[in-house]
Parts: structure tokens; C-alpha cells; sequence
């Protein structure tokens, strides 16, 4: 790849700083045979709109970042394909400069913790629309589907990037727009609800920050029930993997100070698996 082409690429997946110079680096010798055998497995789920990501095969971090970086103007150009604007294709793919950055702050060096995660948008089905991320897939499996959602086979998964206020008119907005984007550009797939599973739709956050922008996103979905998932919320909200040296940590925000106050009690952060109308 040349210097130029190189370029380009990192600014349209947002890798900056130390981050991109790594990343050149991985790009300037040929690729690995746990490269090429991460790129066929992608190859192999482009356009088939995968609800889980990629098991590795024994790639590091480093491999699976090299994979993505060549495996990603493919998806582009298949996002292209489809009528997708280059902008929206390549806003979406950029979540991977986001979590390598995410990566330096949780560990303090180039990495990618998250690959499995970023497997999901080379399948060519997770898009970022406005303030939300949106995987379209089969709703065959889904746990409570509605009759509406049965009937034409498919959902949208709501995600939530950490890089942006959750107000509820920008909410409303990346909503409007992805019933929008869906019914153009996959039209053989209706899409009648979006589902989120996330520690921020436990029921027990929208009761102790109900007046928030987090409570208020919450009260959009239905919540059949909820799972255990006891380091979601320190993850997500500190950057920090595991429960340990929770004393050390700030609780400068009313967020902060939930989040370590229902630990310290003896409580039990959960995650809830919500659904709302589109």
C-alpha cells in the first residue's frame, strides 16, 4: 500500500497518533498466515448478516488489527454496492480507530481487546448512524420476539458509542434516521423493532439517575428481564477491566458515584434486554 493510499485509509477509520504509526508498521511487511486465515473468515461472512462475532484461531491482537485494516476498503466498497454513501460507510468502520484509542486507555498500549466486536461491522450489517450504531439481523432466536418482529425475520441491535451526549433529540434523530437508511437500502429486510442490551437499561440506574439523559434513553425500551453481568458498568463506564482497586477510582460524577455506591452495598450490576417500536 502505497504512502497515499495508506494515508487515506487511517483518516477514514480515525487512527490517529501513536495509533496510526503502529498500525503503518503492520502494513509494511506481508501478511501473516493468521492475517490471510482472519481475512477468509471475513470473507466468508461478508453480507450475511452474523448476530455473533468471529472465535479466533490462535491470532493475536496485533493480527487481527492488520486483518481489519486490509479487510476494510472491501467492506467499503460492498457498503458502495449497496447504495450506501461513502460518508455513512466509512463513519461506520471507523469505530476501530475509536477502540484502539478505548485499548491505550484501558491497558496503556496499542491493542484491540474489542476484536471480537469489531468482527461484527466487516460482516458489512453494523452501521453508525448519527449517535447510534445499528446491527441489522435475523430475529430467528431472539429472545421475546414481538408477532410484528417473528413475522418479518428481521431486528436492529442498538448500540451506544461512548463518543457523544445521549440528549434525547439526538437519540431521536439517529432513530429517525436509521428507519430511514434500513428501508432504503435493505428493503427486503422490514425491520419493525430495535432491541439494546446493555448495564445501562438496568432498571436500577433509571431509578437513581432519573433525570438524566441515560434514565431518559432507558425509558425508550421495553425490559423483559435481566442478566448478571457484575463489570459491565465499571468497563463502561471507567475503562477498566475487572472489579479490582474499585476504592481508587474517582466519583467525581452523580454516574460514578451509582455506578461504585450499588457495588460497595453488596449489589450486582446487570444487563437489560430491552425492545422498542420503530
Amino acid at each position: 500500500m502505497d504512502a497515499a493510499h495508506l494515508t487515506g485509509l487511517l483518516e477514514h477509520l480515525d487512527i490517529r497518533g501513536e495509533d496510526a504509526l503502529e498500525c503503518a508498521g503492520l502494513l509494511a511487511s506481508k501478511p501473516s498466515p493468521g492475517v490471510s486465515d482472519a481475512i477468509t473468515a471475513m470473507e466468508h461472512r461478508l453480507g450475511t448478516f452474523p448476530s455473533e462475532g468471529i472465535p479466533t484461531a490462535g491470532q493475536t491482537e496485533a493480527e487481527w488489527i492488520e486483518a481489519f485494516l486490509r479487510f476494510a476498503p472491501t467492506v467499503h466498497e460492498y457498503h458502495l454496492g449497496l447504495g450506501i454513501n461513502a460518508a455513512t460507510s466509512w463513519a461506520s468502520l471507523a469505530d476501530l480507530g475509536l477502540q484502539l484509542r478505548v485499548n491505550r486507555r484501558v491497558h496503556g498500549r496499542f491493542g484491540l481487546d474489542t476484536w471480537g466486536w469489531m468482527t461484527l461491522h466487516m460482516a458489512g450489517n453494523m452501521f453508525r448512524l448519527g449517535r447510534l450504531q445499528f446491527h441489522l439481523v435475523r430475529s430467528n432466536g431472539s429472545e421475546s420476539p414481538s408477532p410484528s418482529t417473528a413475522a418479518s425475520g428481521w431486528e436492529l441491535g442498538v448500540h451506544i458509542p461512548e463518543d457523544g451526549s445521549l440528549s434525547p433529540g439526538v437519540v431521536d434523530q439517529a432513530f429517525a434516521e436509521a428507519r430511514t437508511f434500513f428501508a432504503q437500502h435493505f428493503p427486503d429486510k422490514p425491520v419493525t423493532e430495535a432491541t439494546c442490551d446493555s448495564w445501562m437499561l438496568d432498571p436500577y440506574l433509571a431509578e437513581h439517575l432519573s433525570a438524566g439523559n441515560i434514565a431518559s434513553f432507558a425509558r425508550r425500551f421495553t425490559v423483559s428481564h435481566c442478566t448478571d453481568a457484575p463489570a459491565d458498568a465499571v468497563y463502561f463506564t471507567f475503562r477498566q477491566r475487572g472489579l479490582e482497586g474499585l476504592e481508587a477510582l474517582p466519583r467525581k460524577t452523580s454516574l460514578q458515584r451509582v455506578v461504585l455506591e450499588r457495588i460497595d452495598d453488596g449489589g450486582n450490576w446487570q444487563l437489560g434486554h430491552g425492545r422498542l417500536a420503530l
